[in-house]
């Protein structure tokens, strides 16, 4: 079986236009520019985890933003274009989900066959040579996905999604997309003459996508872990001719050790023989660079490998073009890399008071493509549903009880305990569990919800609930209620009684996995160690950080039987919370959370969100921590419930430092 398909660069090159290859101002990378008659040089460029930010604004805030938008990133591409001598650009996948458009696109205006989603516009104007899937493609449904791919101008790889059960050899597998392409492309050499090289793309998508997205996916599709997939068919590619190996690899890098099925994969992938680059992506960090994979083993930070193979993490929403310049050099009829190297650019950076500067401009043509959709998409999220009485905001919601948790919350709820009356759960407490999505960290400083008070638009539901999940509900005991906290405060490192300004929050664990738990009392007690990691193992059996949790002002019966009011990703699995899985779900609702938002602001038509500081931290007597949010959160520190909080100064790269006095 072989995918063979032929471009010619400079064809391309006159479509696209940009700066001249010729021009004075380019400065030739030193491959192009040392190249010998027998060798040529081939730049590879790379956007990833897009997530529909094609314009630079963020429609949560209805404002411009200069850290985001493929039409910045695609100024980049013309200029990396021009300083190479051949140039090939590709997508890592998470393109259709994950801002207010892609809503847009799924909820309001949809997808019909023969539509051309505005994703697709761009990619298209800019020349894209392949793409492989991300995670979120699956989010709005499979029919959505196909109407919109089908207008891509490229090909489009996957060689781990199935559309059944896994034969016994990855090969026999009946996939939905060609595992991978081989695309003959005419490059000039060092002397300048012009000949052919075959370079193959293999894609891959997380194969836990069967879990997030099992309504979507289950009995329709299958996944197959990354390396087995990748170790079936990269001899194949081999075989067809293929000269370079390319992985596309939408799962991001993991130095704990090889398993089955691992989410974050690339690390490992880079391992198969065959394989001569890596683009990453899913993570939403930069590689290479100074902090984000720093002591993983295998991974070179600096010079830009895994396992010694040239490898790429563009960041996320067009912050970044991952660049991979390989030298090639011909033996006999075929090409083989002999030299490389590897950069991840971003298109601003922060000058010294800490203010961002835009290093690229917008591109006009997909300023002009994506206008009619840009535009519809701002009339949406500004269509008003309701009003708060309170101010809605995220800047405390991983130290304190949080008016935009407890909203999820109340809806949540809400929604559940109606669906549940008439039914056999009709007497069992409903709880909520809900978790801060926008709360800084890789967003940056700007990155938490701060809605006024006053009317609330849907922008504002979005803002509060950022991904499409669904309603789900499940029947778990008062000890797994407790367990399901107690992973949760997983979030915070463990503070010695006495200790002064201790660093508060665990940067590997991530905010959508801080769940609060709304419907019973609880505090945490920092000065213990965690009791389960991040993949949800018992590390720590005697540890209890969750103390004094009551339901309904009495201490907990373990053996009492809840409800709880949670989404299709955490209900399935997602998080890998102790014994929260698909085998405890009791209820999958239709709706997605944040319609049922919209629907109970609706019907109360003005809303009081104040926190109720159901969960507080237990005291420590003479121990503080510290923390970062965004700087705009000092307005609200001292009206936060059951906290102490205290301004600390300026954090780094743009966040404020706040105190917690435990």
């Amino acid at each position: 079986m072989s995918f063979l398909f032929t471009q010619t660069n400079v064809t391309r090159r006159s479509l696209l236009g940009g700066i001249a290859a010729g021009s004075a101002l380019v400065m030739l990378h030193p491959f192009a520019a040392r190249a010998q008659a027998n060798q040529a040089h081939l730049r590879i460029m790379e956007t990833t985890d897009i997530h529909v930010n094609i314009m630079p604004y963020d429609y949560y805030a209805d404002k411009p933003n200069d850290t985001l938008g493929l039409t910045r990133t695609a100024t980049f591409i013309d200029k990396v274009r021009a300083e190479a001598s051949n140039s090939m650009l590709i997508d890592n996948g998470d393109l259709l989900q994950g801002n207010p458009m892609g809503d847009y696109m799924a909820y309001e205006k949809g997808m019909k066959a023969g539509d051309l989603h505005p994703v697709m516009k761009a990619m298209n104007a800019l020349g894209y040579d392949c793409g492989t899937l991300g995670n979120h493609e699956f989010n709005y449904g499979l029919e959505f996905l196909f109407n919109t791919l089908n207008g891509a101008k490229f090909p489009i790889v996957c060689a781990n999604l199935t559309k059944g059960q896994l034969a016994s050899d990855p090969k026999k597998d009946d996939l939905f997309f060609k595992p991978y392409v081989i695309i003959e492309k005419q490059i000039k050499d060092g002397s300048g003459n012009s000949s052919p090289v075959k370079v193959g793309f293999i894609g891959f998508v997380p194969p836990q996508i069967m879990v997030w997205d099992a309504k979507n996916l289950e009995g329709k599709a299958q996944t197959r872990d990354i390396v087995q997939a990748a170790k079936a068919w990269v001899p194949v590619m081999k075989e067809a001719g293929a000269d370079v190996i390319i992985a596309l690899s939408h799962s991001g890098i993991d130095g704990t050790g090889q398993s089955e099925r691992m989410e974050n994969a690339s690390l490992y992938l880079a391992g198969v023989e065959g394989i001569d680059a890596i683009f990453t992506g899913h993570q939403h960090l930069v590689f290479p660079g100074p902090k984000d994979f720093e002591g993983v083993p295998g991974a070179d930070i600096k010079k830009g490998t895994l396992q010694g193979k040239p490898a790429v993490m563009a960041g996320f929403w067009g912050s970044h073009m991952g660049l991979i310049d390989l030298l090639l050099e011909r033996d006999g009829n075929k090409w083989k890399v002999v030299d490389f190297t590897t950069e991840a650019r971003p298109i601003y950076h922060r000058d010294e008071n800490r203010k961002v500067i835009a290093d690229a401009t917008d591109k006009p043509e997909i300023v002009a493509a994506v206008k009619s959709e840009h535009e519809a998409t701002l009339a949406y999220v500004r269509r008003p549903v309701g009003k708060t009485s309170a101010p809605l905001y995220s800047y405390f919601a991983l130290v304190a009880d949080d008016p935009s948790v407890q909203i999820v919350s109340i809806a949540q709820t809400w929604y559940v305990k109606n669906l549940l009356k008439d039914g056999q759960y009709k007497d069992y407490p409903v709880l909520s569990a809900a978790a801060p999505f926008k709360a800084g960290g890789r967003g940056g400083p700007d990155y938490f919800t701060d809605v006024p008070a006053g009317d609330i638009a849907i922008k504002n539901v979005a803002d509060l609930y950022l991904y499409p999940n669904t309603v789900q509900a499940v029947l778990i005991t008062g000890e797994q209620v407790k367990n399901w906290l107690e992973m949760s405060a997983g979030m915070f490192n463990q503070i010695p009684v006495g200790t002064k300004d201790a660093p508060l929050l665990n940067p590997k664990f991530p905010s959508y996995n801080y769940d609060i738990i709304d419907g019973v009392t609880y505090q945490i007690d920092l000065s213990q160690p965690q009791r389960y990691d991040g993949d949800g193992k018992l590390v720590n059996p005697d540890a209890q950080r969750i103390v004094d949790l009551k339901f309904d002002g009495k201490p907990i019966d373990p053996k009492q039987k809840f409800v709880v009011a949670t989404n299709n990703y955490r209900a399935g699995g997602g998080g890998k919370f102790p014994e929260i899985a698909a085998d405890k779900v009791i209820l999958v609702a239709p709706d997605t959370n944040r319609d049922v938002i919209v629907r109970y602001i609706i019907e109360q038509g003005s809303i009081n969100p104040s926190a109720d500081a159901n969960w507080t931290f237990k005291a420590l007597p003479g121990t503080s921590a510290v923390f970062e949010s965004g700087p705009k959160g000092r307005q609200y520190a001292a009206a936060v419930k059951g906290a102490k909080i205290e301004d600390a100064g300026d954090g780094a790269e743009g966040f404020a430092k706040f105190r917690l006095i435990l």
